[in-house]
């Protein structure tokens, strides 16, 4: 099992208690403090996570990892279940009490995002995508999120070279059957965020928010 250090997790400032949460995971070799950043550019009203992947990558990589990469053309989706796996233990341990929650994620971060989504729908209300893909293979409660059609947000780069055509193409595939699928492809962004994509971020994200008072 993969566990989460909660010890780790950076908060919001401000009152968690009946408000929605969102739980941001980010990218391989990153760490807590990387996608807190984002906080000020995110709708108001949220409490937000963000939490420290468990694994450490090899030497001399620094940060941490939510699954082991053997290169960039090699994604494990058994690693990717065990990760989202200890996410879910994570959200019962320390936030059994949210009532609505969705998870922001870049690259792993994102691939863990939907992971977490397939396992358990009922969990997890929204997701956004960035930079990040859908891991190949079936899991039980697909048949369900085509059912359900969760929001997800998935954006990405033109020029991004770090996620592998083939797990795009996937991607495109089979988010647009199993969720209310928004998003872009940002010309000439690369693997990484731009302004542009924050501020679609925080549309979709103050949409969902705004459909749990409705």
């Amino acid at each position: 099992m993969t566990e989460i250090d909660d010890a780790l997790t950076r908060w919001s400032a401000g009152e968690r208690a009946g408000r929605p949460l969102l739980v941001l995971l980010h990218g391989y070799g990153a760490d807590e403090n990387d996608l807190f950043g984002l906080v000020p550019y995110l709708p108001d009203g949220l409490a937000v996570a963000s939490v420290a992947a468990p694994l450490t990558p090899p030497w001399p990589m620094p940060g941490r990892s939510w699954y082991p990469i053997d290169s960039l053309n090699t994604r494990d989706a058994a690693g990717i279940t065990l990760a989202a796996e200890g996410l879910l233990r994570w959200l019962d341990d320390v936030a059994a009490d949210a009532a609505h929650v969705a998870l922001l994620g870049f690259s792993q971060g994102a691939a863990v995002a939907l992971q977490a989504l397939r396992l358990a729908p009922e969990r997890i209300d929204a997701v956004v995508v960035l930079s990040g893909y859908a891991a190949p293979g079936d899991l039980p409660n697909d048949a369900a999120l085509q059912e359900r059609k969760p929001p997800v947000f998935w954006g990405r780069g033109s020029r991004d070279d770090v996620i592998p055509p083939n797990l795009i193409d996937h991607t495109a595939q089979w988010l647009p059957s199993h969720a209310e699928l928004s998003g872009r492809v940002y010309p000439g962004l690369t693997h990484s965020i731009s302004e542009q994509e924050l501020s679609d971020v925080d549309v979709f994200l103050s949409q969902w928010k705004d459909s749990l008072d409705t």
